[in-house]
């Protein structure tokens, strides 16, 4: 595992720039989202002192939840090591759609396979996972804001793009995506865009409040990295930062 993401963020470099305050980053198996998602890990290496705490959403594949999902778990165990979780107090009357499911996080992939790019570009941290079903993107946003801490604090949006079109037709459906989130627009992403889209629409929402600015660092498909050109997943990686003030 850990030459694995080694050399995809070998091969990612190590840019420079602002910190990121929030990224978006595909969840597929390394060999075919890794190359995509290490251009937005690697933007975190040059700041891994700035980062105590990272709150992570993405979509859920295998038990399904409405709303939002937190896990009651002490710590997340990759085989790079043991990710404290932080106690979240989320039932609050104002975040109604926020529950523990522990059922939804033990199986899903969408989180778990961002933590060893988290654990080798980063310090120590405390995580706060969380399992997005379906949801409207002010729901998300609420807890967004909620969580929302100062620089201290990552967010991380789990999210592939299209499934299972031809290359060409792939391209340019993950382009109209592409063009809105970089215009911070969530009501131009569904489902079929964006698996993670709640997820997604909801950093979007809170994005486009706070004055962010967005960057596209990537944008390719499984044909691309290491796959058939016939059916194709489409990944994207984005970074948002905090606006410079003049």
């Amino acid at each position: 595992m850990r030459s694995t993401v080694t050399a995809l963020l070998d091969e990612a470099g190590l840019p420079q720039g602002p910190a990121p305050r929030a990224l978006i980053v595909p969840h597929a198996g390394y060999v075919y989202s890794g190359p995509v998602a290490a251009t937005a890990y690697a933007r975190l290496s040059v700041h891994r002192d700035r980062y105590s705490r990272v709150v992570l959403l993405g979509p859920c594949h295998y038990v399904g939840v409405g709303g939002l999902a937190f896990s009651s778990a002490d710590v997340f165990r990759t085989p790079l090591g043991d990710i404290p979780v932080e106690p979240t107090v989320f039932a609050d009357a104002d975040l109604p759609d926020s529950r523990v499911v522990d059922a939804t996080h033990r199986p899903e992939h969408s989180l778990e396979v961002q933590l060893p790019f988290l654990q080798l570009v980063l310090d120590d941290f405390v995580l706060v996972p969380i399992v997005v079903g379906e949801a409207p993107a002010d729901a998300v946003a609420r807890v967004l804001e909620r969580l929302w801490g100062g620089p201290e604090t990552l967010i991380v949006v789990s999210t592939d793009l299209s499934h299972y079109l031809s290359y060409e037709r792939a391209r340019m459906t993950d382009q109209a995506t592409c063009d809105a989130i970089e215009h911070l627009a969530p009501e131009a992403i569904g489902s079929r865009d964006a698996c993670g889209c709640f997820a997604l629409n909801g950093l979007l929402t809170v994005a486009r409040r706070k004055g962010l600015e967005i960057r596209t660092l990537d944008l390719r498909n499984s044909g691309d990295t290491a796959g058939p050109t016939d059916r194709v997943v489409g990944y994207g990686a984005w970074m948002l930062t905090d606006a410079i003030r003049h």
